[in-house]
């Protein structure tokens, strides 16, 4: 697959030194409240799971940006947090970056047996798929890319992946497109699947059944642009992703429902407000109503809507794991 070699093959995307980072800003770069919201994500894991020793698995960790963020989080809010035993995680198949906190594993496969929070950030619409796109006659047929981006149609889409479209995105017409997420449901059913115990989330932009987009999402990015998708290693390839499909894998053989939430809720139930603070602050601690009013900022960034806001989290529970901020923002 030409995605495969582009992202992850020698010389891939993902493997470059400056890191997804040095390309695009994902929530976790936005802001550290976006880590300590995940820090609180953990402690009620932790809470509904009992006793004092809790995994973090960071999946699709880029340069460990979040698991560090996260540890530092939980260092500096005092209370439940601090008492955790947390053994973090960082699952990423680039090398470990200099200089991460020595606490992060850094693993290139899931550890297995887990007890605790996996979270995957920005991780799905980053596993490479097909595309498939409806001939004149309406056949889904796979696109052909060359190393250049030129495409071509080729052979009929057939077997699961014919299965796949024909459950979750119909082609409409000719022309139409459809990106395939088979992989996507796989490796998502796999992080699910490595839980013993405790909370999948996988955070991404994605779409659900009815609303998909009819010519597809695939898209490039490098140094903080949109470009053209082209799979020869200097760009990140990503499409979004088709969140209910991966709900409906990570649900095989569990009785709990998942639960799909926006980021701006989620993050609303996790405490991340995005009121400024009040203007007699300004009199009273001038450089305290400036730190309030930039947590405010980036509060807003990480919730706005048609931005990161939009973002959609997939919540799936394995065994006991308690209540974990799915319903009410007062926990």
């Amino acid at each position: 697959m030409a995605a495969e070699a582009a992202l992850y093959g020698p010389g891939g995307f993902y493997l470059r030194p400056e890191g997804p980072a040095g390309h695009f800003r994902t929530s976790v770069h936005a802001s550290p409240l976006f880590a300590a919201a995940v820090a609180r994500l953990l402690v009620r894991v932790a809470d509904g799971l009992g006793g004092d020793r809790v995994d973090l698995v960071d999946v699709g960790a880029g340069r460990g940006e979040l698991a560090a963020g996260v540890l530092r989080a939980l260092d500096a809010g005092g209370g439940p947090g601090q008492r955790l035993h947390v053994r973090v995680y960082a699952v990423e198949r680039a090398a470990r970056p200099p200089g991460l906190d020595p606490r992060v594993e850094w693993t290139g496969d899931l550890p297995q047996g887990v007890r605790g929070l996996l979270f995957a950030n920005e991780w799905l619409d980053n596993v490479p798929l097909d595309v498939a796109e409806a001939d004149a006659d309406g056949v889904p047929r796979h696109v052909e890319v060359a190393p250049d981006g030129r495409e071509r149609p080729g052979a009929p889409v057939a077997g699961v992946d014919a299965e796949w479209l024909a459950r979750w995105w119909p082609l409409a017409g000719p022309g139409t497109r459809a990106e395939i997420g088979r992989p996507r449901d796989e490796a998502w059913a796999a992080a699910v699947g490595s839980l013993a115990a405790g909370l999948a989330v996988a955070v991404d932009y994605g779409h659900l059944a009815g609303a998909r987009p009819p010519f597809g999402t695939l898209t490039g990015f490098r140094d903080g642009r949109e470009v053209a998708p082209v799979p020869d290693g200097r760009c990140d390839l990503t499409a979004h992703v088709a969140m209910d499909a991966c709900a409906a894998a990570g649900s095989r053989g569990s009785a709990a429902a998942p639960e799909l939430l926006s980021q701006r809720e989620m993050l609303h139930r996790l405490g991340v407000d995005a009121a400024r603070p009040p203007l007699a602050l300004a009199s009273s601690d001038p450089a305290g109503y400036v730190r309030a009013l930039a947590r405010a900022g980036e509060a807003a960034e990480l919730t706005a809507r048609g931005g990161l806001g939009d973002f959609l989290w997939l919540l799936q529970r394995v065994g006991r794991a308690g209540d974990t901020g799915g319903h009410d923002a007062a926990h």
